[in-house]
């Protein structure tokens, strides 16, 4: 594969959708073909569910501490969902965006929004399932949640699949490698866009005449 040169400012990419539709699935299979983008760890108050990691699937903290990043300023966005807490240090993402890096971003409809509102050039991309159908059977396979809990997601998921307007894209994850390769076309074409690499045209054309 060619050498991509390295780009001056990285992308900001946004993935959202429902719970259960298999986001971290999809992102271990983007991160594993694009090992240069830096997944952007958020913060939650929520306990860990089994297997999960501090510092690899969410850095769990109190919800003391989260109201104190808050205060202080340090998160990019912040939202809360089905009683906890989400957000995503605002620092880490300016660090590695200077560096040319792009940054994924694994968060829920209100986060997307301030994301947007605060970064109109971020590229949104949402993902929704094949049916609520199969929503509700990968929900009831998880076998982490009581019944009354994930009858509540899959009525937060039909409120939020309504929020899939405001995205740039939507991919529907019926298998994750298929999810995942749409994501990488996505992320292709962005980086081809025109006004991204019009110095490239430049150099070949050299300085444009002023109009008398």
């Amino acid at each position: 594969m060619r050498a991509i040169q390295k780009k001056k400012r990285g992308e900001l990419i946004v993935l959202s959708g429902p719970s259960g539709v298999g986001k971290s699935t999809v992102i271990a299979e983007l991160l594993g073909a694009r090992r240069d983008i830096h997944f952007s760890v958020s913060f939650t108050t929520r306990q860990p569910r089994t297997g999960e990691q501090d510092g690899v699937n969410y850095r769990f903290v109190s919800r003391e501490e989260f109201e104190r990043m808050i205060a202080d300023g340090e998160l990019l966005e912040f939202a809360e969902y089905v009683g906890n807490y989400y957000g995503t240090s605002l620092k880490v993402i300016r660090e590695q965006l200077d560096r040319g890096v792009d940054v994924l971003l694994d968060i829920e409809v209100q986060g997307a929004a301030k994301v947007r509102e605060r970064c109109p050039e971020a590229v949104l991309i949402f993902l929704i399932p094949p049916s609520i159908e199969e929503l509700s059977r990968r929900l009831h396979r998880r076998n982490t949640d009581a019944e009354e809990v994930i009858q509540r997601r899959l009525e937060k998921a039909r409120q939020e699949c309504r929020e899939s307007v405001n995205y740039d894209y939507l991919v529907v994850n019926d298998t994750v490698m298929d999810a995942a390769g749409e994501i990488l076309s996505i992320l292709q074409a962005e980086q081809c866009r025109t006004q991204k690499r019009i110095h490239l045209a430049q150099g070949i054309t050299g300085p444009q005449d002023e109009e008398a």
